[in-house]
Formats: structure tokens, sequence, C-alpha cells
């Protein structure tokens, strides 16, 4: 297995000083507990946010990402971000495609590609989330779903462009209900089997979906997971750093 890979998504919370002092802990725990050597811990604050958890991150083996960013490089587009701008305040990551982006703002599967097509040209790392809704699960329509998310992506990528998959079913998301160990081993084999078929071997699966401290363990020791997407236990230096620790530990 490669060097695991924990996110901590913050979505949208913590000020400025809340959000320097959480890196700050988190920051410190690490070296001390000599997780940093073991994991890839990135750190997703709020746009107006990074500059603050940049600061704090340095040259510390941590990386600063994005929770988003918009498909076009400038222009007429309030309220947006672009990559470049997320590459000038030091991020390396971004995600992209996030469930609720996908259900609240109706981003739709050719956005989401362009918006990755922005990130490689700016060097950044895209994260992409992909996963089936509930009503979906129930109508057996998983694979079709996850076939759908990743053809599009997996048509544009390559062998030298870097990104990750994060498989975060939406019925799991923010609702406390993890997906079971079976489906969570069951999807990450389709989709690595996926994305082995379509050259992407390189690419590193993460799940998403109401990991905690308290689950974080069993996820870890799931075939295929190589790291988590972490929600609201990443907004408690504590939990998360034992998050952390688990997917060290696997």
């Amino acid at each position: 297995m490669t060097t695991p890979i924990v996110v901590g998504n913050w979505k949208m919370n913590t000020t400025a000083e809340q959000a320097r002092q959480l890196a700050e802990q988190i920051c410190s725990q690490l070296t001390e507990r000599a997780l940093d050597t073991r994991t890839t811990v990135v750190l997703c604050p709020p746009f107006v946010n990074l500059p603050a958890v940049g600061e704090v991150i340095g040259n510390r083996p941590l990386a600063l990402g994005a929770q988003n960013c918009w498909s076009e490089p400038y222009g007429a587009f309030t309220g947006e971000i672009s990559a470049a701008m997320l590459r000038a305040v030091g991020c390396r990551y971004v995600i992209i495609g996030h469930s609720e982006r996908r259900t609240i703002f109706r981003e739709d599967d050719q956005l989401i590609v362009r918006k990755l097509e922005r990130a490689w040209e700016e060097e950044l790392i895209p994260i992409l989330c992909i996963g089936e809704t509930l009503t979906e699960r129930q109508l057996h329509q998983t694979w079709d779903v996850l076939s759908r998310q990743l053809a599009l992506v997996s048509a544009h990528s390559s062998r030298t462009r870097a990104w990750i998959c994060a498989y975060e079913p939406v019925w799991a998301i923010g609702t406390g209900i993890a997906a079971s160990a079976e489906e969570i081993e069951q999807a990450h084999a389709y989709l690595r089997s996926f994305l082995d078929a379509h050259g992407c071997h390189h690419v590193p699966l993460l799940y998403g979906g109401s990991v905690t401290e308290e689950n974080a363990a069993s996820i870890a020791a799931i075939a295929h997971v190589d790291g988590v997407l972490v929600g609201g236990a990443s907004l408690v230096a504590e939990r998360f750093l034992r998050i952390i620790e688990a997917q060290a530990n696997a």
C-alpha cells in the first residue's frame, strides 16, 4: 500500500483565527506523534482561510488543499475562485465534484471534467469525489453511476496526470451513517478494477462518508482503501489525529 492519504474537508466552518488554531494543533501533534512521516495529510479550509492555514503549514510535511475551483482561468464569474488563484496561495490539492457541489449547486459530469482540466493545467492534484445516492443504490444502479462518473475522467486522464479518487456514497455524507465494511470493500474493488482497466493504476482510492475516530481503524483495514476524506471529524484536532493514527497504523 502507498502512503495513506488523509484529507480534512472543513467545509463552511472556522473563522481565520479558528482555522489557524486548529491547524496549529494538528501540525504540532503530527510531529510529536511521528505521524507526519507515515501519512500524507491535506487540510482543506474555506477559501478565505487558505492563507492563514498555509502560514501555519509552512515547510511542515502537510499539504494545503481547496474545497473547489471554477472551470475557467479568469473572467466575469462572480463569487468563483480559479485554480491559478489556489496555486498562488500555496495549494497543492483541490477537491472537485463533492456530493454537496453536485447536489446543492447542480454540478454535472461535464462541468466537473472542465474543472479537472483546469486543475491539471495549474499543476494541482484533484481529489475527485464520486458516489451514488440512496435511491440509486436501492435500484441497484451503483456500478452504473460510478462507471459514468469515472468514464469521462479516465478518458481525459493519463499516466502523467496525478489525481485522487474519493468514493463517497451520497447517503453517508453528513448523516452519521457510514457505509458498511462490505459495502466499502465492494465499491473499492470495483473502482480499482475500473481504474486499472483504464490505465489509472497510479490513482489512490479514498473513502469518504461519516468517517470518525470510532470507525477509522476498520475502514483503514479494508482492501483498496488508500486513505480517507474526513468532514466533521476533521474540525476537532484530537478526533482528526486519531483518524490519522488509524491510517498510519493500518
